[in-house]
């Protein structure tokens, strides 16, 4: 039994309640937050990238320091851009490594593995990649450096899912040739060329007109004080007992007072016999190719390199068969003119090297302006082939045909033109 005294204290509590209640302010309204609901209020999972296999089919090892590691660099930058993009390679395909196969035999097993575009990355698998081509109509395939798929060109013939593209390594020969001629102290510039075809007929003779240019316009000298050879080795890198061994070739220039040696080939003989020369107190400078960090081999010869930077371009092939949208295309890329080694955006580049003097690297910055603004074009006449014979008119600007299509050397340059 509760007790009366317990009762009188429960009633004073609940009078006091009440006049605590009256007196006080007007109750303040409540704001109301929409809560989410419980699938807004979780963390939005992010969807998982989607898988994407891409192939790649590499001339030579996938480390060269030349061409075939610029393009592996450029499926690693692919696969850093693009979330879920892999990278399927086969390298060292070439008779000397791997006598015998073909691409479309790589091809059908690439597709074996699961990619969804394949990367041919020679001009010697053109035909090959053609090939793989027809065979497998509904993979889009793309060979860098071909001409097939060029509706304008001379040997279109591809199908709809065959695509090229190319870098105007035009623009990074020419410079090249101009830090070269700065530099020489002979007037004897030698080339180690790979085999011989359209594209390497014209990239010589790109290093010849920009080393011309530099040597007659910069540093005011005759251009008939200025040698410019070129020795063929007979394919993109040394496969020893069918081809001229580059270490020999490059040997000879310099033991022949050629003290500039620039590279035509995908691998750094050039630059190794150069620095072996440096050594032995000869002067001796060197230009490799392909791919940007090929100086370090050799620093302080040299003079710097015109690189691929095919990044860009292999984005660009994915992300259209990624999205669907996917149409043939050739594409000859022309360097970014606001930042050459933008690697974002441009094809080609030329980082200098700690061989070039400060006043040459001064005129190769203005060189490369002049290319920028059109103000300096090399492929403008009057120009003739080796022969003698006319290639451009005086005043005549090569169009893109002559200049791809390059059927011999220039005038003025030593070696064979086929």
């Amino acid at each position: 039994m509760v007790s009366k005294r317990l009762w009188g204290l429960m009633a004073l509590l609940l009078i006091s309640a009440l006049v605590l209640s009256a007196c006080s302010p007007a109750a303040t309204p409540t704001v109301t937050t929409e809560q989410p609901t419980a699938a807004a209020a979780a963390p939005t999972k992010a969807a998982e990238p989607v898988a994407f296999k891409f192939g790649l089919i590499l001339v030579g090892p996938y480390n060269d320091h030349g061409w075939s590691e610029a393009h592996y660099q450029a499926g690693k930058y692919v696969e850093s851009k693009i979330p879920g993009a892999t990278m399927v390679y086969v390298d060292n395909v070439n008779p000397g490594a791997k006598p015998g196969v073909t691409v479309p035999q790589l091809v059908d097993d690439l597709v074996g593995q699961g990619v969804k575009i394949v990367f041919t990355t020679s001009d010697d698998f053109k035909d090959g990649t053609l090939e793989a081509a027809i065979k497998h109509p509904d993979l889009p395939i793309v060979n860098v450096s071909g001409d097939h798929a060029w509706k304008d060109g001379k040997d279109f013939k591809a199908p709809s899912n065959l695509s090229n593209f190319m870098g105007r390594m035009e623009y990074g020969k020419m410079i090249a040739g101009c830090a070269a001629a700065l530099t020489t102290q002979t007037g004897k510039i030698g080339y180690l060329g790979p085999l011989i075809n359209d594209e390497t007929r014209r990239l010589a003779a790109s290093v010849f007109l920009g080393a011309r240019y530099c040597w007659t316009e910069v540093a005011k000298k005759d251009a008939k004080a200025l040698s410019f050879k070129v020795t063929w080795i007979g394919f993109w890198f040394n496969i020893p007992g069918q081809t001229l061994d580059p270490t020999k070739v490059a040997d000879d220039f310099y033991n022949n007072g050629y003290d500039v040696v620039l590279s035509g080939i995908d691998t750094t003989e050039a630059l190794v016999e150069g620095g072996k020369m440096a050594q032995a107190g000869k002067k001796a400078w060197t230009v490799p190719y392909d791919y940007k960090d090929a100086c370090k081999e050799a620093e302080d010869i040299c003079l710097g390199v015109p690189y691929f930077n095919w990044g860009p371009a292999y984005i660009k092939a994915v992300q259209m068969v990624m999205d669907g949208k996917w149409a043939q295309y050739w594409d000859w890329n022309a360097p970014d003119w606001a930042d050459i080694n933008n690697p974002d955006s441009s094809a080609v580049g030329f980082v200098k090297g700690k061989g070039l003097s400060a006043d040459a690297a001064a005129n190769v910055d203005t060189f490369i302006k002049g290319l920028a603004d059109g103000s300096i074009n090399l492929f403008k006449g009057p120009l003739n082939f080796q022969d003698g014979s006319a290639y451009l008119k005086d005043g005549e600007v090569a169009t893109d045909l002559q200049v791809w299509y390059l059927p011999q050397l220039l005038e003025g340059m030593e070696g064979p033109s086929k």
